[in-house]
């Protein structure tokens, strides 16, 4: 009997996992679970991470020395970040879009959304350096007195909130080092100890010596560099062959990997898992299907059109390539939630199932990895109208400018890591004059839209990849059959 593809292995380890989660609630096995089945999981993504760092230096390093000069490198680059940048501000759009259109936050009852302003209103008054965005006083009109302690409440839990109060404190963090001068953002991409920017995981400095690294083996006589570029080489050969092992076993792991996950989010009580899935239903249900239609037709139906052009297969045809040649690399994004864990899968997918030559892959993806977070930019942009209709709030056309700018800026310094783009999201809300403490609001559910938003990302990556290849025409249709 023939195996069946990775991606519907995977699949249904997904489906397996939720179940088993389902059933382990129902017995009151959870403390099992947690204990001595999500513990795979967690080795299969410190596996991925433990791959990540080496592979990009590795790959990079190794994708540069096999230019023939150091202008192909400059054209790609500019290229390369002229694309994200585009795609990122996309992304915003699209989250402003769907966000003003559908208003998720008008989907509460009437009484709830005069909490919820009032609420407001007591933080603007207690909370120096803020100002209304409007003429709107609740809390000076009598018939709104009865709402005024259930308002307090509202906002004490939520700056009461030892989660929340840390990931305020993170995020402030990011924020004032953003803050220190414009040019705040490339002192930062170079690293002082190459050593430290390993230890700390810090992708954007690995990247910055990978290319400087790769830029000087070009630069130098070829008699020079042969020995350092074949060791360069063979390494980056033994790290995809790692990958290529871990992921015989991917199916196994990520069962265990979101088995865990459930059964810590709905410990004994099966009900409260139903209720994760339907609690701020529109908020979520208009997140997520901004970001599906971002993944499963935007990104193909434009990769699809080039492909098309360049090589004249029929477009449906096309589609059907890309969508299936980058499947593996979605379903375990969504599984990790983490851009980083899932780049080595990612790399291989582009390489070996879209034919991009992998040159360009070993450049793009993993600067991609770092700087290109479509799905966190779409969800913050949605997040951010969707808390400020929740409170009564109508933002202007210029606040929403703000975020777009600000959500493209804060999207590239997210970490390619689960969550991240929640502490990002603190820092757009200060922007413009919001309550950084509303992210508790969409708490519930957040883990679920970053599942998907993390296939966003490593989409608009792949996608930026193809892009870059069939420019460079260093792309050609592999037959899979």
């Amino acid at each position: 009997m023939k195996k069946p593809p990775l991606a519907i292995q995977i699949i249904i380890g997904l489906i397996l996992g939720i179940l088993w989660a389902l059933i382990s609630s129902s017995l009151g096995w959870s403390n099992f679970t947690i204990d001595w089945i999500a513990p795979i999981g967690e080795i299969f993504i410190r596996l991925l991470k433990l791959i990540a760092i080496p592979l990009v230096l590795f790959s990079i390093i190794s994708g540069i020395s096999g230019l023939n000069d150091t202008a192909t490198l400059g054209r790609m680059g500019v290229k390369t970040l002229a694309l994200y940048i585009t795609s990122t501000l996309i992304a915003c759009c699209v989250g402003l879009f769907f966000a003003n259109t559908f208003k998720p936050g008008h989907q509460a009852d009437q009484d709830q959304l005069n909490i919820n302003r009032l609420s407001y209103e007591i933080w603007v008054n207690e909370t120096e350096g803020v100002e209304f965005f409007d003429d709107i006083r609740l809390s000076e009109d009598s018939k709104f007195n009865s709402y005024l302690n259930d308002a307090r409440q509202t906002l004490d839990k939520q700056l009461d909130n030892k989660e929340l109060n840390k990931k305020i404190a993170d995020a402030s963090s990011v924020a004032s080092s953003k803050k220190t001068g414009p040019l705040q953002f490339f002192v930062d991409m170079v690293p002082s100890n190459i050593f430290v920017s390993f230890n700390g995981s810090l992708m954007l400095q690995i990247i910055f010596f990978s290319l400087f690294f790769g830029v000087t083996l070009v630069a130098l006589p070829k008699e020079k560099t042969i020995p350092m570029v074949g060791f360069i080489n063979s390494g980056c050969d033994i790290f995809i062959k790692m990958v290529d092992i871990i992921m015989t076993g991917a199916p196994v792991f990520v069962f265990a990997l979101l088995a865990g996950k459930l059964a810590e989010m709905a410990g004994d009580e099966p009900t409260r898992l139903v209720e994760i899935f339907k609690a701020l239903g529109a908020y979520t249900i208009i997140t997520i299907l901004a970001l599906l239609i971002m993944i499963f037709v935007f990104y193909p139906a434009i990769i699809a059109f080039l492909i098309h052009r360049k090589t004249k297969i029929g477009y449906l045809k096309a589609w059907r390539y890309f969508s299936k040649g980058i499947r593996p690399a979605q379903i375990l994004a969504f599984s990790t939630s983490s851009t980083a864990a899932t780049l080595p899968v990612t790399m291989d997918c582009v390489r070996d199932n879209l034919g991009v030559d992998e040159e360009v892959g070993s450049f793009v993806l993993p600067v991609g990895a770092t700087v290109n977070m479509d799905g966190t930019a779409l969800y913050q942009s949605i997040a951010v109208i969707f808390m400020a209709q929740f409170h009564l709030i109508d933002l202007t056309l210029i606040q929403q400018a703000t975020i777009i700018f600000t959500a493209t800026l804060a999207s590239i310094g997210a970490a390619s890591v689960p969550s991240a783009g929640l502490i990002m999201l603190i820092v757009v809300l200060e922007s413009v004059g919001l309550n950084p403490a509303w992210i508790a609001i969409i708490f519930p559910v957040d883990r679920i839209i970053d599942m998907v938003r993390t296939m966003l990302n490593l989409t608009g990556d792949a996608s930026v990849s193809v892009i870059v290849g069939l420019s460079e025409d260093k792309f050609e249709i592999i037959d899979r059959n």
